[in-house]
């Protein structure tokens, strides 16, 4: 019998593969795994030749960059001991490294065409013990905390002499890469003092001290180069950060190279052709334009790594019942690894089944799994709500959906107005009406479910959701009495505090819910906050301490007037990890909060119970 059982822990079974690089027959990539017993991911950097099949190995090492001639390897390793990040550069055939840097804040590396110079991008701040100090906006964001002054460095290291030879800063989110022997930076532009962040930007060539303007608040950042021509990501100007991002090339003249109907992800450029992502109705595919765009990777699957070299595409690809692995397509598509292949082989995984229906005005996708019943059994209901608004849903791999069906509940998604994946109207819909429509739609979506599955349970119908998906849990709860549980996670309850709060909320916030937060009614209109007196089910937001896109205060808020009201709400605040820490938080927390995640609704929609014991819940024990 198969010690692999899906449980809070399974996901530390699984292998991790990110950041993929290829140069010519060379491809590397990190390797992550979670180490239950320490409470720490341990990542690897392997290097394989796809003519031999040989695979190596640097352990504690990511960010994998190999040299243009293919003879070295730069990676990343941290120093834990001096809470800073070290650049090694290794000879690829011998794997033997020397480190030339450490630095505090490294954030990118990159070679130069010559594979002597990297182009290392960083930050710094003031470090004061004491206190941070700001004066511009935001002055904190998700996973880099308080910026204390950040400015964004940029310095050009000579491998052999391991010396920078050259420097600059920029101000915060800039980023750059190099184009030829100049660096092509991206500066976030700034309108009346304050910086257009995500919106407009300015963008330079820097060379030996000097720098040239190219563009001036422009929607599109530069995003590669093959030192002829620049490949620029977004548009010729934005009105909305939620519109379509597109594709140029610039040579002294831009030309277009993609400009929708769909989104673009990621793209490279190589050799005056193009590869890019787009997401498309639940599924992510590669492009390739060669003076024409078209499709050539097209599955249900989501490709969510891309690295391309001399013709030939490396892809990393997940599907709604595998998680990721390393593909090459070259023409044809062929996978390179199957780490998880026998993990998978012992574990019991369900497809989606698709559907269609109609919400309003529009046509709207929905999927969901069907756990294994007997006959006339009735199973209980989860429903799964996205974040964005401008995420997407479909063929990717969801722990929480597989978790859920493999202990009896269906499990229903789908892609309200607002999604990515389809056409910019589609996304845009959303905007000054968050909770309404998009609502309406999942509301639709899961009529039509249940018409098409008798066994499914109308009376146990739970909701969850993270980040927009958390606001649309708490939204659900006061809006319907369909649900009889929800999952809040990292939600938001009331947008005028999220405007003033979040990291982003000063730009993103006014165009989800509309301008003058102050005065305008939809601050309080859409708002779960202010119908908590409509909550029947019972509730549990999970939230993280270190959230600084939805911070603490949205959970807090709801929680504390919920419990006022007599409501039966409980709260979980995990002390450390950013906005995604249902995927980014420490092996132990993770298992934490999957077991929350699993017993809360085995509680209130399985077993009917009254009361959440934490104690007796995180040790697995039965009330006595």
């Amino acid at each position: 019998m198969s010690s692999i059982e899906w449980n809070h822990e399974t996901f530390s079974k699984f292998a991790y593969l990110g950041d993929p690089r290829i140069r010519g027959n060379l491809v590397a990539y990190t390797l992550t795994k979670a180490n239950m017993k320490d409470n720490r991911y341990e990542s690897t950097v392997v290097v394989e030749d796809l003519e031999t099949g040989a695979r190596r190995f640097i352990e504690n090492a990511s960010m994998p960059r190999i040299s243009p001639d293919g003879k070295k390897l730069a990676f990343m390793r941290p120093n834990e001991e001096k809470k800073e990040s070290e650049i090694w550069v290794a000879d690829i055939q011998t794997l033997s490294a020397k480190k030339v840097l450490s630095a505090k804040n490294v954030r990118s590396i990159e070679w130069n065409d010559d594979s002597r110079r990297l182009l290392v991008v960083g930050f710094k701040r003031r470090d004061d013990e004491d206190f941070v100090f700001d004066d511009d906006v935001p002055a904190w964001f998700d996973s880099m905390g308080f910026f204390d002054g950040e400015k964004t460095t940029f310095w050009v290291l000579d491998t052999e002499s391991e010396e920078v030879i050259e420097q600059f800063e920029k101000p915060r989110f800039s980023s750059g890469i190099w184009h030829g022997d100049s660096i092509a930076v991206n500066v976030p532009h700034r309108e009346g003092g304050k910086p257009a962040l995500f919106k407009f930007y300015d963008i330079y060539l820097w060379r030996d001290g000097e720098e040239e303007r190219l563009f001036e608040g422009v929607s599109f950042a530069a995003v590669d180069s093959d030192g002829k021509a620049l490949l620029l990501r977004g548009k010729r100007e934005k009105k909305y950060i939620s519109e379509h991002e597109w594709l140029y090339l610039w040579d002294g003249e831009l030309k277009p190279v993609y400009e929708g109907p769909l989104d673009v992800y990621d793209a490279k450029l190589d050799g005056g052709r193009v590869y890019f992502l787009t997401p498309d109705a639940g599924r992510v595919n590669l492009w390739l334009w060669d003076g024409k765009a078209e499709r050539v990777v097209v599955g249900n699957h989501w490709i969510y790594g891309l690295d391309v070299s001399d013709g030939k595409a490396l892809l990393l690809i997940m599907t709604a019942t595998r998680i990721g692995e390393l593909y090459l397509y070259d023409g044809e598509l062929r996978q390179l690894t199957d780490y998880n292949g026998p993990i998978f082989a012992r574990l019991k995984t369900f497809e989606p089944r698709h559907f269609r229906f109609k919400s309003k005005d529009l046509e709207i996708d929905g999927w969901y799994l069907k756990p294994e019943l007997k006959e006339d059994e009735k199973a209980p209901v989860i429903v799964f709500v996205h974040g964005g608004p401008k995420g997407m849903y479909g063929h990717r791999f969801v722990y929480e959906m597989q978790l859920m069906a493999n202990r009896g509940y269906y499990v229903v998604f789908v892609n309200p107005r607002g999604s990515d994946g389809y056409d910019e109207d589609f996304a845009l819909r959303v905007l000054e009406r968050t909770g309404l429509e998009d609502f309406e739609d999942i509301m639709a979506g899961i009529e039509e479910f249940l018409k098409l599955e008798p066994q499914a349970d109308r009376e146990r119908v739970g909701i969850t959701g993270i980040s927009y998906g958390g606001f649309m849990t708490n939204w659900a709860l006061t809006q319907s009495e369909l649900f009889k549980a929800g999952i809040s996670e990292n939600g938001i309850s009331y947008w005028l505090t999220s405007y003033a709060f979040s990291d982003i909320g000063l730009w993103y916030d006014v165009e989800v819910i509309g301008p003058n937060p102050l005065e305008n009614e939809n601050y309080r209109k859409l708002s779960p906050l202010f119908y908590a007196e409509n909550v029947k089910a019972p509730i549990l937001l999970i939230h993280s301490l270190e959230d600084y896109r939805c911070p603490l205060d949205q959970s807090l808020m709801f929680y504390n007037v919920l419990k006022d009201m007599g409501k039966e709400a409980y709260i979980a605040v995990f002390k450390r990890g950013p906005h995604g820490h249902s995927i980014r938080g420490s092996p132990k927390h993770r298992a934490k909060r999957y077991k929350l995640f699993i017993e809360f609704f085995e509680r209130k929609l399985r077993k009917y119970e009254e009361g959440f014991d934490v104690e007796k819940v995180m040790k697995g024990e039965k009330k006595e």
